[in-house]
């Protein structure tokens, strides 16, 4: 309970397994008449919930308003509770509770209130905690693990690294190395001058190792780092940091050798990242430590879902009421509340400069930028924006799984072909990548049912449904984004109704384990993403006291480390593998611990698997060296 000094409005709640109990405290000095408690946070009441002591006045999606039984009067120092049961999604983990709540007055202020996580407690947050053993099973710290490690002897283990490149091409990798180490370890002084006590290393280049392949050479006094390319060398570069950090940190545990050799190469072309800020906006900042983060595990794409239901996050020249209004939400706004966000105008948006910025660092740090721009589906901020994009004949409601109304573009609506190409064409400018992700996931099965131009278009294509229409909308994207030199990436779904070109596409899967499989079957091109096992927004066990979501499931480090992703497929299906991608939804991501606690170390547990070979994988390794991976916040359990 807040302390004894808070003048204010406090929402406290319980979860008792069938029913969620909201009490809001009156500790101000003056009653409250004629007002609704307006909540906000992961979980959703729903249609289906029943409420005793108060009722529902609007809700959509996370938000609600509930009003109290007619005209009570809320004195100083009392209390009123709503018990809510039936609701359309129960409860799993405690933050599904309400993040945010506050008190809307008569006269249309909102208040916000002190609003404490749900219980019962204790509440669990940040990075799990595996402790680095005295006595690891392998004598140097390396994660992901290498194909080969043939390493003798034992030094005092450098201060430093004294990085020696003897062409531009080494000394561009010497610099990133060192900007990448001063963004996760900044005073730690990985790399420094040969006159500074480093230890020499030696930097070159060998044609005959593959792009991202690297060898480490050591001798009593330095070492010669080589790849394939700039992206093996800096590798091989962050394999021998990764040295260094665990001898000094730990010597009793690890060593610095003076003889051997190490040589390695990426099980996977594809090892990736996808990161949601819709739900929630991360600053510049955050996601180049973030991106820093990656490039440390050896992931080298990082999949932007830029937008979603709850909110669009890219600067638009030809649309800035995308930015002036689908960026934010708040208490009155066209988007409301959600998420755990208060009454307050929250959000934002990226700059085409600050998207520059980041891209650039990111591939600096040898890291893809993937954009994803989601349609038709999860288009309820940019419709919000851009109302004209509608179908005025359209006369009912449809409701996407997450409870928002009317949320996807309708592919019969001409004047959508047009935004949808000028958005692409201003994002294409400022992305690189090869490859463009449009989403094309969870379109409602009613999707469009009253629109009399989808109905008009049903007609002409010979199916019912919504995927015939989608799948029409996705080809002319597909092939606007082919002429522009992109290879189209969409979700799972993007197979449905004859679906998008082969040729010139992958598909992630997410659904269930045996969707990617299927979609390999079918020729698609795949990344294996299921929600069982790579969803870092799902908890890390079934216990209520777990921060993160419940609907796929849920997965330890050790079960998301065990996941095979190919397992049972044939010998033709494992030439679609194109590999792996963690998943990072943001909906319970309430604080920075939680985020911290969700991530990690499972996302070292997903990049050992693109990385390294299935039969030199081992948990007991992987867990005894974990704890020197870095995490986003400095969060720990």
């Amino acid at each position: 309970m807040a302390g004894t000094h808070f003048d204010g409005f406090v929402l406290t709640s319980v979860w008792t397994g069938d029913t969620y109990r909201l009490t809001l405290t009156n500790r101000t000095a003056s009653p409250l008449r004629d007002w609704r408690l307006g909540i906000s946070g992961p979980g959703r009441l729903g249609d289906s919930a029943v409420l005793s002591g108060g009722g529902i006045v609007t809700q959509l999606s996370t938000y609600c308003e509930i009003a109290p039984e007619s005209g009570l009067l809320l004195h100083p120092g009392a209390s009123w509770t709503v018990s809510i049961t039936h609701l359309a999604f129960p409860l799993r983990h405690w933050t599904d509770g309400a993040v945010s709540g506050f008190v809307i007055r008569a006269d249309g202020t909102a208040v916000p209130t002190l609003t404490l996580p749900t219980t019962p407690a204790p509440h669990r947050r940040g990075t799990v905690s595996l402790p680095i053993p005295a006595d690891p099973p392998v004598p140097v710290s390396i994660i992901p693990w290498p194909r080969e490690v043939a390493v003798s002897g034992r030094r005092t283990t450098p201060s430093g690294l004294a990085l020696m490149g003897s062409d531009p091409q080494s000394e561009a990798v010497a610099d990133s190395f060192s900007a990448l180490t001063q963004f996760l370890f900044p005073g730690e002084g990985i790399v420094r001058e040969d006159e500074e006590g480093g230890y020499p290393v030696d930097l070159a280049f060998d044609d005959s190792l593959a792009e991202e392949a690297y060898a480490i050479a050591f001798e009593p006094d330095g070492c010669e780092v080589t790849g394939g390319s700039e992206k093996g060398l800096l590798y091989g570069l962050v394999t021998l940091g990764q040295m260094q950090r665990g001898a000094r940190l730990h010597p009793e545990s690890f060593s610095f050798p003076t003889g051997g050799h190490i040589t390695d190469a990426p099980e996977m072309g594809w090892r990736g990242c996808h990161l949601d800020v819709a739900r929630r906006l991360y600053s510049g900042e955050e996601l180049k430590q973030f991106i820093a983060i990656l490039a440390w595990n050896k992931l080298n794409t990082f999949h932007w879902h830029l937008n979603d239901d709850e909110a669009w996050r890219v600067e638009i020249e030809a649309y800035p009421e995308l930015t002036d209004t689908a960026a934010w939400r708040g208490y009155g706004m066209e988007i409301p509340p959600l998420l755990g966000s208060g009454p307050e105008p929250s959000g934002g948006w990226y700059s085409k400069d600050a998207i520059r910025d980041i891209v650039d660092l990111a591939a600096d740090f040898g890291v893809d930028v993937v954009p994803e721009i989601d349609m038709p589906g999860h288009c309820f901020a940019l419709l919000q924006a851009l109302p004209q994009l509608r179908d005025p004949g359209e006369s009912g409601l449809y409701h996407s799984v997450q409870g928002f109304p009317n949320n996807c573009l309708n592919p019969a609506v001409e004047a959508v072909y047009p935004v949808v190409e000028t958005i692409l064409s201003e994002l294409i400018e400022l992305f690189p990548s090869r490859y463009f992700h449009i989403g094309a996931d969870e379109v409602p099965a009613d999707a469009w049912a009253t629109s009399p131009k989808a109905r008009a278009m049903g007609e002409k294509l010979g199916a019912p449904g919504p995927a015939p229409l989608q799948a029409h909308f996705l080809q002319r994207v597909q092939a606007f984004l082919s002429a522009e030199g992109k290879i189209t990436g969409a979700w799972e779904e993007a197979a449905q109704a004859g679906g998008i070109e082969k040729a010139n596409s992958y598909l992630v899967g997410w659904h269930t384990v045996e969707a990617s499989q299927r979609l390999a079957a079918e020729g698609y091109d795949v990344v294996v993403s299921p929600g069982q096992a790579y969803y870092l927004d799902m908890a890390n066990s079934e216990d209520w006291h777990e921060c993160g979501a419940g609907w796929a499931g849920w997965s330890s480090p050790e079960t998301t480390y065990a996941f095979d992703p190919s397992a049972g497929w044939s010998k033709a299906e494992r030439k679609r593998l194109m590999g792996v991608q963690a998943c990072i939804w943001s909906e319970p991501m309430s604080d920075r611990a939680v985020f911290d606690r969700l991530v990690f170390p499972r996302l070292s547990a997903i990049a050992e698997t693109a990385w390294t070979a299935p039969e030199r994988k081992d948990f007991s390794r992987f867990s005894a060296l974990a704890g020197l991976m870095p995490n986003l916040y400095g969060q720990h359990e």
